[in-house]
C-alpha cells in the first residue's frame, strides 16, 4: 500500500512539474523608441527643460532650475529596455520619483 501511495505521489509531482503559473500576464518587451519618447515626455511633464535628446546613445538631459536631470535608455541583452533617471543634486528629493511615475503612466503601467 505504501509503494502504491508513493507511486501516485510521484506521478502527481511529475504532472505538476509540467505546469506553469504566471501571476502577471506576459507582455511584449518594451520598444526602445516608445521608452525613449516616454522618458523625454516624463521629464517635460515635471518641468524639466530638455536640452539634449540623443536617441543613438539613449541619452536625454535637461535642467529643472539649477538641477541637471539625465535619463539613460538602454537595450538589454534579453531584449528588454532599461530606463534610469539621475540628477546632479537632491534639492527636490521627490523629483526623480515623480518623473519615474510619469514615465510609468506614459508606458501604460
Amino acid at each position: 500500500m505504501k509503494r502504491v501511495l508513493l507511486a501516485v505521489l510521484a506521478a502527481i509531482l511529475l504532472v505538476l512539474q509540467g505546469c506553469t503559473y504566471y501571476g502577471v500576464p506576459a507582455t511584449a518587451p518594451a520598444n526602445f523608441d516608445r521608452s525613449f519618447d516616454a522618458a523625454a515626455g516624463a521629464m517635460r511633464d515635471e518641468g524639466v527643460a530638455v536640452s539634449l535628446q540623443d536617441r543613438a546613445s539613449g541619452s536625454i538631459a535637461g535642467n529643472a532650475g539649477n538641477t541637471v536631470i539625465r535619463a539613460s535608455v538602454m537595450r538589454q541583452a534579453d531584449g528588454s529596455v532599461r530606463v534610469q533617471f539621475d540628477s546632479s543634486d537632491s534639492r527636490d528629493p521627490g523629483l526623480l520619483g515623480r518623473i519615474s511615475q510619469r514615465y510609468d503612466r506614459r508606458m501604460g503601467r
